[in-house]
């Protein structure tokens, strides 16, 4: 069977099915779903009782950080793949979704680029004091500069922890930078590091203590949960800062606030929160070291387009029959080609 693209969407057309959008991707993705055959519903709200009604005759969903709940997957029998518009997979029921077979795919370094970025953004922001400095310039404040620590990031030394797709991209802008990166990744092979030439950390308490910026790309598991807490930020250097352009919940938030007003660490970049949002009488919200931003780091433009075209490929990959090159749950797709073949044995 041949496998170029328009093959799959001509096996696939013949048979067209519901693919539930349950937050906007851009346009480019939306082209190519419609374009296999498949009729386009966007969800009116995230709470899983409309997720379960609105998926119930669907053969597809794609989401993003809003996810797919357990009670939404058992409510779709005609359900077959999943579609993650990003990397993390935390939000979605994975394990509910393998056990009814149906396929999960995500979209790993279409978002990598910009998200770095993002994070290189927010470093510079933290160690030239953009914000306050904008601030200071239009209340007048022309001496801010005499009393302002600023903070040049050539030599000083990145701390990576999790050095996947996003992790490299940061490293590289960080190196170009002329900053040393120290990686920490115990999964990662070798060459991972010496492409980079990052140094390896040995441990996650090792990068603590060496690091002067600490940025996390890592995904939310059980394991990874408040994995920065008061012990961890404590191990970090006076005058270090904090990027989270991961998931909120690997950051302890309470913990990071007695930090930052303590001045155990001396500020914080973050682009996620744990939760839908930060509780308005939080004290991050209050602290003027703290850069906080809405989740934007990976919607960029180019980031958008690339994420929707990849998502919305792979889910026609997997209505079409063909494996996608990201399946999350791959004893799925096993399961399936031990079911295709013993039909056809007993046939």
């Amino acid at each position: 069977m041949s496998t170029e693209p328009s093959d799959r969407v001509r096996s696939f057309a013949a048979a067209p099915g519901i693919c539930l959008i349950v937050q906007p991707i851009h346009a480019a993705g939306l082209v190519q779903l419609r374009a296999a055959g498949l009729e386009i519903r966007a969800a009116t709200g995230l709470a899983p009782a409309i997720l379960a009604r609105e998926a119930a005759e669907c053969v597809a969903v794609v989401t993003r950080n809003g996810g797919f709940p357990a009670e939404a997957v058992l409510a779709a029998p005609r359900l077959r793949v999943i579609g993650v518009h990003g990397t993390g997979t935390d939000p979605v029921a994975v394990r509910e979704a393998t056990r009814a077979g149906i396929a999960v795919v995500n979209t790993p370094g279409a978002n990598a680029r910009s998200v770095a970025e993002h994070a290189i953004g927010l470093i510079f922001a933290l160690a030239k004091a953009i914000p306050q400095a904008d601030r200071a310039m239009r209340e007048g404040d022309h001496d801010f500069r005499y009393g302002s620590r600023l903070v040049e990031l050539a030599g000083l030394t990145l701390g990576v922890v999790g050095f996947g797709a996003i992790g490299q991209a940061t490293g590289r802008l960080a190196a170009a930078l002329g900053m040393r990166v120290l990686a920490y990744g115990p999964t990662r092979p070798d060459s991972d590091f010496e492409a980079l030439g990052a140094g390896r950390a040995a441990s996650l308490k090792d990068l603590l203590a060496r690091a002067d910026v600490i940025s996390l790309h890592l995904p939310l598991t059980a394991q990874t949960r408040t994995l920065i807490g008061r012990d961890e930020l404590s191990r970090m250097k006076p005058g270090a800062f904090l990027i989270n352009t991961a998931r909120g919940a690997l950051v302890d938030e309470d913990a990071l606030a007695e930090a930052l007003a303590a001045g155990t660490i001396a500020g914080a970049g973050l682009d996620v929160v744990s939760g839908d949002a930060l509780a308005h009488d939080h004290p991050l919200h209050r602290e003027r070291r703290v850069i906080l931003t809405p989740h934007v780091a990976a919607s960029t433009e180019a980031a958008l387009i690339r994420a929707a075209e990849r998502v919305a490929g792979q889910v026609i990959d997997v209505l079409a029959g063909y494996r996608p090159p990201n399946l999350v749950n791959p004893e799925v797709w096993d399961r399936r080609r031990r079911g295709e073949h013993e039909a056809g044995v007993s046939a």
